[in-house]
């Protein structure tokens, strides 16, 4: 073989090597499964890159994930606990460990920026009940072995700033799908590009609305979704939690509601439904079994659409 050919094919090996041992390292720990959608889910990964996720896809530790328009989306951790997004929902899971051999390594950290959700407790609930936290602007919730669905409403002043934000991404969305490397993918970005336009042209209203003095966030977005007034709330499906903050903890148990309005006002229980309503495609509901392993997750044919 030429000396030269054979240096070059080495050094392309190793470099390849390097890289893949690079890519390996950096791997976040995985968190979870998407097992259904309803509409768009978008995520941004630790090095700020975003991705348009699909079922089957993998939700890895510090992920951020974002529903969009009217859909839902549902994530089976590896512990078999279930997280289910309603629209509007912007997520971040910060911290995932369950092994079936270390209890003591056992956590699940999750922070819920705006929207909602519902957490259904798994085998790391259950056996570490102190080690499962859900973080939130207006208080810490310990989740425990609980099922729950948990609202954040952000105030006004937080809302009206993301119109611009969600137009850039839905321009760099349109701009993915003329570059996409295949067909599905251009057609995921400009589905995905069309509920975002939607989205930002919502939000801009909004702030046209509030930059005039016509009317509060909360009024305007209430003649059309009955949003709730700004705060955080909580409603108990079955089991226990606390919610603690810097005005105190309160305990919750299965058939109440509470709330808090801000990170100083102790929370407190609500004599009745202040109007949650959740309601996700039945298809959420149906017992799904066990997760599959990552290896077979991976094989699905959905892949993630990368928004560059």
């Amino acid at each position: 073989m030429n000396p030269l050919k054979s240096c070059t094919a080495i050094n392309a090996w190793l470099l390849l090597a390097l890289l893949s041992a690079a890519t390996w390292v950096q791997a976040a720990p995985q968190a979870g499964v998407v097992t259904h959608l309803s509409g768009p889910l978008f995520v941004k990964k630790l090095d700020g890159s975003l991705r348009v996720l699909g079922e089957q896809s993998l939700v890895e530790v510090g992920d951020t994930l974002s529903t969009q328009g009217k859909g839902y989306a549902q994530v089976r951790l590896r512990d078999d606990s279930l997280l289910t997004l309603q629209p509007g929902t912007v997520l971040s899971v910060d911290a995932f460990a369950y092994d079936v051999n270390v209890p003591g390594a056992d956590a699940a950290v999750f922070t819920l920026k705006q929207g909602g959700l519902r957490s259904d407790s798994g085998l790391l609930g259950k056996r570490s009940q102190d080690r499962s936290t859900l973080m939130t602007p207006r208080g810490r919730i310990n989740l425990q072995s609980a099922s729950v669905e948990v609202y954040y409403q952000p105030t006004a002043g937080v809302a009206t700033r993301a119109s611009s934000r969600v137009k850039s991404l839905a321009m760099g969305l349109a701009a993915s799908a003329g570059h996409a490397d295949d067909s599905y993918s251009a057609f995921v970005a400009a589905v995905s590009a069309r509920y975002v336009y939607r989205l930002a042209n919502v939000l801009a209203s909004v702030e046209s609305w509030a930059a005039q003095g016509k009317a509060s966030l909360a009024a305007v977005v209430q003649k059309a979704t009955s949003v709730l007034p700004p705060g955080l709330y909580v409603h108990v499906l079955d089991g226990l939690i606390n919610l603690t903050n810097e005005g105190g903890t309160q305990g919750f148990k299965a058939g109440q509601f509470g709330f808090t309005s801000s990170v100083r006002e102790p929370p407190a229980v609500l004599p009745k439904n202040p109007g949650i309503a959740f309601n996700p495609p039945p298809v959420f509901s149906q017992s799904m079994g066990p997760q599959g392993s990552p290896a077979s997750a991976s094989k699905s044919n959905n892949v993630d659409c990368e928004v560059r």
